[in-house]
């Protein structure tokens, strides 16, 4: 029977990126990738948090982040403030510290009582860290096209990991592009071996930029907190916007300040508690 089963659960939102968060420290198990699917076919989500006993000392929790069908993430910014606030609400804290496949998170409450900021790491350009299936030296823009040779409809994206790989086309308008057609093509171009997240992003001024985002194995969101960080750390890169932003995304704004003295990448917004419940045993049944 899956680690799952009888387990009760979360339901809650980043700026609209559904997440369901799961704690079982005080019952570990494992969970598995038709697990996570079970559960998307039950209680609709973008990203499944699950809370595992902490492994490093000073840490809270290890959390495994699966997205809807079934594959594992490295980091999922709107679903730690999620995590965070739960933490936060249960044992009165107004910090802690997470492990993540994308490595340590550090997360504080504020600057208001209803914000919550995660210290998502540093963003990383290299070809090879993104990863991208051949070499690019500047990866501000890869040789990435949609459309005709002559008139793409999308060309020349900047790479960048967040903990999970991101590509972010420039463009002047972010609803002007079909995403749910070209998502799915540009997420499993050969060019991503791990697949990646594809974003549309449009430089509103030097503090704003509008996104819109294809969600690597998880669709289109409202809402992907990493792709907020690789696009403001990227249009930065560019020259093109200051390193602290204000990113408007479907779901709602969050601020992303690419932090100078460190490189570290600031995220900070809201987390929604929607509802409670308990996870069917009938749901892994099978």
């Amino acid at each position: 029977m899956s680690a799952l089963a009888n387990h009760a659960f979360a339901k809650m939102n980043g700026i609209g990126n559904e997440i369901v968060v799961v704690d079982l420290r005080d019952r570990p198990g494992a969970v598995t990738a038709a697990d996570a699917r079970a559960v998307a076919s039950s209680v609709p989500y973008d990203q499944l948090m699950v809370l595992q006993p902490a492994r490093l000392a000073g840490t809270e929790a290890f959390i495994k982040i699966f997205n809807n069908d079934g594959s594992e993430a490295g980091a999922c910014g709107n679903g730690m403030r999620c995590v965070v606030r739960r933490q936060f609400e249960k044992t009165g804290q107004t910090a802690a510290t997470f492990e993540t496949a994308a490595g340590l998170l550090n997360c504080w409450q504020g600057p208001t009582a209803n914000l919550y900021t995660v210290d998502m790491g540093a963003p990383k350009f290299g070809w090879q860290d993104i990863p991208l299936a051949e070499e690019f030296r500047d990866t501000r823009y890869i040789e990435l096209q949609i459309g005709p040779i002559d008139a793409p409809i999308l060309h020349s994206p900047s790479a960048v990991s967040m903990g999970n790989p991101h590509a972010i086309f420039w463009v002047d308008d972010v609803n002007a592009y079909d995403l749910v057609r070209f998502g799915p093509l540009l997420e499993n171009h050969p060019i991503f071996p791990e697949r990646a997240n594809i974003t549309l992003a449009h430089i509103v001024d030097r503090d704003h930029i509008t996104i819109r985002t294809w969600e690597r194995g998880a669709g289109l969101t409202k809402a992907c907190g990493s792709a907020a960080c690789a696009a403001a750390a990227a249009a930065a890169r560019l020259k093109r916007a200051n390193r602290a932003v204000e990113v408007t995304l479907p779901g709602g704004k969050l601020g992303i300040e690419w932090r100078e003295r460190d490189d570290h990448v600031l995220m900070t917004g809201t987390a929604d508690f929607e509802y409670e419940g308990e996870f069917d045993p009938a749901l892994f049944a099978a």
